[in-house]
């Protein structure tokens, strides 16, 4: 199960923000609020405030919907932070001109998910085969496609080439 939150209209630029969010992708809860308390960037209180309301979410869908979550085994799994609108800005420059500026707003995503019981692997993605069904040997298709191939370059070397006719 995931949880999300996001934080809209936050008056920092993007990629500021990507910088603070790439330290936390991946992380445990407990360690991408270690990080955030000592990261050393404005935007880390405003990302810190919203991975606790990830987790208050999580809190709150258990008690409700009778979701069972360990909130000791959440993690970051997703965090994004995509542009906002743009305001524009006039500052006054020399000789009665004016220079546009731009100032960037970003919007921020962050979702949380439970990892996997088994091994603390993280949980499977929808198209991704499971460790052990990779290891145990090729799928059906792979076989299917393997088989093809070698009959095709079967039949590639069984055809003799034409000769050019002497003149």
């Amino acid at each position: 199960m995931e949880f999300r939150a996001q934080a809209r209209f936050v008056r920092v630029s993007p990629q500021k923000a990507r910088l603070v969010l790439d330290l936390i992708k991946g992380r445990r809860v407990e360690d991408a609020l270690n990080t955030l308390a000592f990261t050393n960037k404005r935007i880390a209180a405003r990302v810190e405030k919203l991975l606790r309301s990830a987790v208050e979410n999580a809190n709150y869908l258990s008690s409700e919907k009778n979701i069972e979550v360990d909130v000791d085994n959440l993690y970051v799994k997703h965090a994004v932070a995509n542009d906002g609108p743009r305001m524009k800005r006039i500052r006054p420059a020399p000789m009665g001109r004016a220079f546009r500026y731009v100032r960037r707003i970003t919007h921020i995503d962050l979702i949380l998910a439970e990892r996997a019981k088994k091994n603390g692997d993280l949980a499977t993605v929808v198209g991704e085969t499971p460790a052990a069904t990779r290891t145990a040997g090729k799928s059906a298709p792979a076989k299917k496609k393997a088989a093809a191939k070698a009959s095709g370059a079967a039949k590639r070397k069984s055809t003799p080439k034409k000769k050019a006719a002497a003149r």
